[in-house]
C-alpha cells in the first residue's frame, strides 16, 4: 500500500484501486463486503470436482444393465450447474459488469468537498440568525417585552392590553398568508381606523421580506443538512470542521453587528431599512399605530434578542464541533474502517 501523502485530508488517503483485469466474484460476509477472485475456486468445491470425475470415470465401466439410483446422473449436480452455466450471459459481459461494480464501489472519493465545506461555513451564520428572529417574531416575545420593567408606555393612551391585542395583530399579519384587510380593517374603541393605508403597506412589505428570507434560508440549511450527512459518510471529520469554522463566522459577525449598533443605533436601523425598503415606505409619526406599538426600544430589544439566541447557538455548534483529540481519532478510526471496506471490495 502505497503511503498516503500529507497534504491529503484524511478521507483522501486511500489506497489506489485494484487491477481492473482481475475477475473477481463478490461474497457478502456479514456487513462487510469481501471479494474472492473468480478462478481460485475454494478447496471443498475442487475436492468435490475431483470426486464428480472419478465417479464420472467409475461410471463408464459399469454394465449397461446396472441401474443408477432414480433422480440421479451421472454427473450428479454438476451436470445440472452446467446446464444452468450454459444458459447464462456471455462470461465477458458477466465479468465487465462487475468489474464496473468493483470500481464504482472504489470510486467514493467525496464530490466537491472543499465547495460543500465553505457552503456549510456560510450558511451556518444565516440558519443561526434565521431562526433566532423566527423565535423572538412570536407573541411570548411579545408579552415579554410590553410587560418588562423600564418598558415605555404609550403616551397616546394604548393600556398594556390594547398593546398586546393590537401588537398581536400586526405580528400575525407578518407570518401569516392573510390579505392586507387583515390589519387594514381594524379599529380601535372609538371606531377609527387603526392603520393607516401606509402602514398597512409597509407591514405587507415586512411580510414579503421576512417570509421569503426565512424561505431561502430553510432551503438553504436543509441543502446544508444534506451536505453534513453526505461528508460525515464520505469524508469524516470534513462536516464538523466546516461547523466549527461556521460558528466562529457567526461570532465574528454578530460582534461586528453589535459594535455598529451600538455606536449608532439608528444609522444602523435606517441603513438596515435601506436595504430591504424604498427611500419614504418605512418612515412614520410618533402618533401613527406602528410607532406606539413597536417602538425604538422594542427593536432594539428584538435585535438584543435575536443576537444573544444566534451567540449561544453558535456557541453550541462550537462546543459540539471542539477539533479533540478525542474526534480526531474518531475521524480517522472511521476512514481506516472505510479504507478497510475499499480493500475488502477489491479483493486486498
Amino acid at each position: 500500500m502505497a503511503t498516503p501523502s500529507n497534504d491529503k485530508a484524511p478521507w483522501q488517503q486511500a489506497d489506489p484501486p485494484a487491477d481492473e483485469d482481475r475477475h473477481e466474484e463478490p461474497v457478502w460476509t456479514g456487513l462487510l463486503p469481501a471479494v474472492v477472485p473468480a478462478d481460485t475456486a475454494p478447496e471443498d468445491e475442487q475436492h468435490d470436482g475431483h470426486d464428480d470425475a472419478r465417479r464420472g470415470a467409475s461410471g463408464d465401466h459399469r454394465g449397461a444393465g446396472q441401474r443408477r439410483a432414480p433422480g440421479r446422473t451421472g454427473g450428479g449436480s454438476r451436470a445440472v450447474g452446467a446446464a444452468e452455466a450454459a444458459g447464462d450471459d456471455d462470461p465477458d459481459e458477466e465479468a465487465r459488469r462487475r468489474a464496473a461494480l468493483r470500481r464504482d464501489a472504489l470510486a467514493d472519493e467525496p464530490r466537491l468537498p472543499k465547495l460543500q465545506q465553505v457552503f456549510l461555513v456560510l450558511v451556518l451564520p444565516l440558519a443561526l440568525l434565521a431562526a433566532a428572529v423566527r423565535v423572538v417574531a412570536t407573541p411570548l416575545f411579545l408579552w415579554a417585552e410590553y410587560h418588562r420593567p423600564g418598558f415605555p408606555a404609550d403616551s397616546y393612551g394604548f393600556s398594556t392590553e390594547e398593546r398586546m391585542t393590537f401588537g398581536s395583530y400586526g405580528l400575525d399579519y407578518v407570518m401569516n398568508w392573510a390579505p392586507p384587510a387583515f390589519l387594514g380593517g381594524l379599529q380601535d374603541a372609538d371606531g377609527a381606523q387603526l392603520f393607516l393605508g401606509s402602514e398597512v403597506a409597509h407591514m405587507t412589505d415586512v411580510k414579503i421580506v421576512l417570509q421569503g428570507a426565512l424561505a431561502a434560508v430553510a432551503v438553504l440549511a436543509l441543502l446544508g443538512i444534506v451536505s453534513c450527512l453526505y461528508l460525515r459518510a464520505k469524508a469524516p471529520g470534513a462536516a464538523s470542521g466546516a461547523l466549527f469554522f461556521g460558528s466562529w463566522l457567526t461570532v465574528v459577525l454578530l460582534v461586528v453587528l453589535a459594535v455598529a449598533a451600538v455606536l449608532g443605533w439608528q444609522q444602523f436601523f435606517a441603513l438596515f431599512h435601506s436595504l430591504f425598503f424604498a427611500d419614504g415606505s418605512w418612515t412614520f409619526r410618533a402618533s401613527d399605530t406602528l410607532i406606539r406599538l413597536y417602538p425604538t426600544q422594542f427593536w432594539m430589544d428584538a435585535a438584543i434578542a435575536v443576537a444573544g439566541l444566534a451567540l449561544l447557538g453558535a456557541l453550541a455548534i462550537m462546543a459540539a464541533t471542539w477539533p479533540t483529540a478525542f474526534r480526531r481519532h474518531r475521524a480517522l478510526d472511521r476512514v481506516r474502517r472505510r479504507q478497510e471496506l475499499k480493500r475488502r471490495l477489491a479483493g486486498r
